[in-house]
């Protein structure tokens, strides 16, 4: 297949998990939260180790070690904390109060699809720059980034329906969402033909780590259960371990 093949079928089929958050609707909260960490310590440990044994490690082969290069990781890392501190923050700061007040509701879920879209797009635009330099790599970042995806919208539909979105509406909602990955996987692949897109891998490298590191690890980084713990530490090692087995496939 061709690298715009690659990142259009990618980016649909990573819109279509926004599809999954239909399984909010047949689970108790118990059940959800039980699935829900186990994933969120996957994706972390997946993220943050598709960021150190792949992309870091091929963009200074294609970048250089250069100091440059290493301002574009912390830029990656910088963009999604900005983003989620303007956007997502309200999300964690009136969550609670949203579940009391049906007026506040309806802003809230704009807000938090606002969000994802702008979460996406540059999202597409990371994992496009690593297809266009190696497919190998993109076909990690993709799967890295999928895991993340999982319970990220099984959170968001939840919270749509709670703030009062029918049902069909908030799968659509999502999935529209959700497809400005693909959008962003476009526009990353036509900027290629005029300009040097090789920053998108450690740009990429820096979402990787902030969406692990900062904000998924403190999910599951609070767990006072001693099994449930060493439960989520297992999954975070799993997931590093899958990116470490790819490595390995790869290199063969």
């Amino acid at each position: 297949m061709s690298t715009l093949t690659w990142i259009i079928s990618s980016s649909l089929v990573m819109s279509c998990i926004a599809l999954v958050g239909a399984v909010t609707l047949v689970l108790s909260a118990q059940t959800l939260e039980k699935i829900v960490l186990p994933l969120i310590a996957f994706a972390a440990g997946s993220l943050i180790g598709g960021a150190f044994l792949h992309m870091i490690p091929a963009g200074i082969s294609s970048y250089g070690n250069t100091t440059t290069y290493y301002l574009w990781i912390l830029l990656g890392f910088t963009t999604f904390f900005s983003l989620e501190q303007f956007l997502h923050w309200h999300h964690c700061q009136h969550h609670s109060t949203a579940q009391k007040s049906t007026g506040q509701k309806k802003p809230l879920t704009y807000l938090i699809l606002i969000g994802d879209g702008l979460h996406n797009f540059i999202g597409g635009l990371a994992i496009a720059g690593t297809f266009i330099i190696d497919i190998r790599l993109g076909i990690m970042a993709w799967l890295a980034a999928a895991a993340h995806e999982i319970p990220q919208e099984l959170g968001d539909f939840a919270v749509l329906i709670h703030g009062g979105w029918e049902k069909r509406r908030a799968l659509l909602f999502n999935v529209l969402s959700a497809l400005t990955f693909l959008l962003g996987g476009i526009t990353a692949y036509f900027a290629s033909f005029h300009l040097d897109v090789t920053f998108l891998l450690p740009f990429a490298a820096g979402n990787f780590l902030y969406i692990g590191a900062s904000d998924l690890v403190p999910e599951v980084n609070k767990q006072k259960n001693p099994g449930l713990a060493l439960l989520h530490f297992f999954a975070f090692s799993l997931g590093i371990g899958l990116m470490w087995l790819i490595k390995i496939i790869f290199a063969a």
